[in-house]
């Protein structure tokens, strides 16, 4: 018993140092804008660059990891993680920071590679909780983040040694604690795949980010847009004829699954517009510092982790997809409250506390609702889709945030993020409806 709660205790850890790079650099881009002399949206990249890396992170290392071992891939996510943060906090240019926060958003994988190695150590009764405890400290670390950030005064450098620090003890502790009997995967890794997608996501981003000052209809930001559909295309054939896919096409369109799979993506795309827009908004009209970012966001926080721990007990009464549309309509009552107001603290505080109610219920439920309704054998690829989509939302929404804050005021940016929980909310009403009315 208490070797597994010290195997539990060791991945939650690992979790939450992985996902602290998610969102540390949220409340540092104002600073890192005027220190680096580039503008918001050129800045946004130091997000947007480590939620991509993550997208295409999470099936590629956990393939991997079902070849050559969760353990191996973990220590590898982690020892990236460092490297990266040790890059970010000595870079004095953008490509530099980029770089670094490539290499740290390869520690997105974590969630699901511990997921993975607790199936192995946790008898079957407490796999429940032990998986709750895993999903919530995403919570922890996605707040963690902004704290950190504050306490350390809003300088990347201190902030980034810090997360290296983290990454270390983190690599120590499940090398030292974490074993699993030997990975049983055959075949090979997608790399073309994850090339394919890679390229893109990128062309389709950098046109987002950078349409409005190239002009959006100049042959550069076409060109993006077109390259964006046509590897996009490519990727889709290839992986569809491929053996062992990164991502299985079929499973974006199954009908067990897609509901949850659009949610997901707009639920991940709601949370990063809101965090990053409260944070320019905190900053610039608030005179906030960087910890009173970090603070007026604590509630969000506290909640998402609260929340995410007492969902197994809601989800025993209610199914998921009403608890993720739920949720979702509490991430748009938040945002149309920022939307509306946002002129003091207290907005802040009263609209952060629906935003954690609401994405602490939404990410909790949308775990089983990704995979409740189809077979088996397919639970891992289903999960996997999931992960993936949630944080290639976050990626566009760091990219489209910055573009409509920069050009139409964050009443904008939060309309937008409004309307991405509210079709949220739809998508996971209409996929409960059909799921009650046909059997997968």
């Amino acid at each position: 018993m208490y070797k597994n709660s010290s195997v539990i205790a060791v991945l939650a850890f690992a979790v939450a140092v992985g996902t602290l790079q998610m969102t540390v650099v949220v409340p540092l881009l104002p600073g890192l804008g005027r220190q680096l002399h580039v503008s918001s949206t050129t800045v946004s990249w130091a997000l947007t660059a480590g939620l991509l890396s993550g997208a295409v992170s999470i099936p590629l290392l956990s393939r991997l990891g079902d070849m050559y071992g969760r353990r191996t891939m973990s220590l590898v996510a982690l020892g990236l993680l460092v490297v990266g943060s040790v890059l970010s906090a000595v870079a004095g240019t953008l490509p530099l920071l980029i770089a670094g926060r490539v290499l740290q958003g390869v520690a997105a994988p974590l969630l699901p590679l511990a997921m993975g190695l607790v199936r192995q150590v946790v008898p079957a009764h407490r796999l429940p909780s032990a998986i709750g405890v895993l999903s919530a400290t995403i919570g922890v670390g996605s707040g963690g983040g902004m704290i950190l950030a504050g306490l350390l005064n809003g300088e990347h450098r201190p902030v980034f040694w810090t997360l290296a620090g983290l990454g270390v003890l983190s690599f120590v502790l499940v090398a030292a604690l974490v074993r699993e009997t030997p990975a049983g995967g055959s075949g090979r890794p997608d790399l073309a795949g994850a090339a394919l997608i890679s390229v893109w996501l990128v062309c389709l981003l950098l046109a987002v980010s950078k349409g409005a000052a190239w002009g959006w209809t100049s042959p550069l930001t076409l060109g993006l847009f077109a390259a964006a559909v046509a590897v996009a295309a490519v990727w889709v054939v290839t992986a569809r004829r491929a053996a062992s896919p990164l991502i299985e096409i079929p499973m974006l369109l199954h009908r067990g699954t897609v509901g949850a799979t659009v949610a997901s993506f707009l639920l991940g795309f709601a949370l990063f517009a809101a965090i990053t827009t409260v944070s320019a908004v905190a900053q610039g009209s608030l005179g906030a510092s960087v910890l009173q970012v970090g603070i007026y966001l604590l509630p969000t926080t506290v909640l998402m982790l609260v929340v995410s721990v007492l969902a197994g007990p809601l989800m025993r009464r209610f199914a998921a997809a009403t608890l993720v549309a739920g949720g979702s309509a509490l991430v748009t009552a938040a945002a149309l409250w920022l939307t509306v107001s946002r002129s003091s603290g207290a907005d802040l505080y009263g609209a952060a506390t629906l935003l954690g109610l609401g994405i602490g219920l939404g990410y909790a439920a949308l775990g089983t609702m990704a995979v409740e309704h189809v077979e088996p054998a397919k639970t891992a690829a289903a999960g996997g889709v999931n992960a993936l989509v949630r944080i290639v939302g976050s990626s566009v929404a760091g990219a489209v945030g910055a573009v409509v804050l920069a050009g139409g005021g964050a009443g904008w940016t939060f309309g937008v993020a409004a309307v991405a929980a509210l079709l949220a909310a739809l998508f996971a009403a209409v996929h409960g409806n059909l799921s009650r009315k046909e059997p997968a």
